[in-house]
């Protein structure tokens, strides 16, 4: 038997009163029922990094700006997988996102990347084909099947269950797509190291 994938979830919302946490809880506690699966949560409004960045080439200058990457960039690289969980913010997904995804480039690379995303009307699905984009600059693999909750206030009760069993199929489904490109891509970069 090969060892579990290591399961990065990262929580994209900084926003106070934000639901981010409910759909990334929800998401884990399918994941941690999942024997091939071991799980951590970054939630951006817990490991928040700088916004200013050195000069192309250079590592940062501040002490608290090192400290701070020192504790997110290491699990990024753990990982084998992400999830990531977005809201939509003006057709598109949130600034605290994009300057943790800019942060760091070979944690990314030959890795799969699955998306919950969610909103009003569009479920966050405009969120997410930004950040595809994105993701397949810098060497990711973006999983076919997202998660877009539509009217997210009334997807969840008040234990951050989901209402709807199609969403927990919809779960299942996502993480399955994610624990067979996670095997594989794993397998090939421990055949070959990916050179980007």
């Amino acid at each position: 038997m090969t060892a579990p994938l290591h399961l990065a979830v990262i929580q994209g919302s900084t926003r106070d009163g934000r639901l981010g946490p409910t759909v990334a809880n929800w998401l884990l506690t399918h994941a941690a029922a999942r024997p091939e699966f071991t799980t951590d949560l970054i939630d951006l409004a817990e490991t928040p990094l700088p916004t200013v960045f050195p000069q192309l080439g250079q590592a940062p200058g501040r002490a608290e700006d090192r400290a701070a990457l020192a504790a997110m960039s290491p699990r990024l690289a753990a990982a084998d997988a992400f999830v990531v969980v977005t809201p939509e913010y003006n057709h598109s997904y949130p600034a605290s996102l994009k300057n943790a995804i800019d942060w760091h480039n070979p944690e990314w690379h030959a890795k799969p990347v699955g998306f919950v995303s969610y909103g009003g009307f569009s479920g966050g699905l405009r969120a997410v084909e930004h950040l595809r984009g994105v993701f397949a600059e810098l060497h990711a693999v973006t999983v076919r099947e997202a998660i877009g909750l539509q009217g997210v206030w009334a997807q969840f009760d008040a234990e951050g269950r989901a209402v709807d069993p199609s969403v927990d199929a919809a779960a299942k489904t996502l993480l399955d797509r994610l624990t067979w490109w996670g095997e594989a891509l794993r397998a090939a970069r421990a055949h070959k190291p990916y050179e980007a």
